[in-house]
């Protein structure tokens, strides 16, 4: 039998009971079996970005943020759309990690959830491609209109998101 692989997700938006949380957390249920997902939602908590910090001295927050990286077998980012961009508390946490190899080779399912979506989808899979993030289309999931999709106790209510997500599971446990 082989070990559960742990999984760091981290999570774009700001809200405490974001779409995006309740999503990551019914895969987390829904993968208990194969993952032990840590999820990450204190983006708001880490300093603005400082490159005269960045290499030589950077703060606690973010040595703890960017050691969480590299010890996770992989990574899920799962985040909104705020302003056709994705949230600056997510790309501040990625800025602070471009001046290491944290993201480098990473098995990583990226995840938009929003109302619209495309762009900041669009621009995730960019920036993750320029941290040198390992994923695929398979395992990048855009999934518009969110909110109508989970219901009140959080668990996905969408036939089709449903299989969407079975299938990102299966393309990301095959990169693991």
């Amino acid at each position: 039998m082989s070990k559960r692989k742990n999984l760091l997700a981290i999570i774009g938006s700001a809200t405490s009971a974001s779409a995006n949380l309740k999503l990551v957390e019914e895969i987390a249920r829904m993968t208990a079996n194969d993952f032990e997902i840590t999820i990450y939602t204190h983006l708001k908590t880490l300093p603005h970005f400082d490159p005269e910090l960045s290499v030589n001295n950077p703060p606690e927050e973010i040595i703890a943020f960017r050691n969480a990286v590299h010890q996770a077998d992989g990574l899920i980012v799962s985040t909104p759309e705020y302003i056709f961009s994705i949230p600056s508390g997510l790309k501040n946490a990625i800025e602070w990690c471009i001046a290491t190899t944290v993201f480098a080779n990473k098995p990583t399912a990226l995840i938009t959830a929003s109302a619209n979506g495309q762009k900041a989808h669009e621009e995730l899979q960019l920036i993750m491609k320029t941290a040198m993030a390992k994923f695929s289309e398979e395992t990048s999931l855009l999934i518009q209109g969110i909110k109508g999709k989970i219901n009140e106790e959080g668990k996905l209510k969408d036939e089709d998101v449903i299989i969407k997500v079975k299938k990102l599971i299966e393309a990301f446990s095959v990169m693991l």
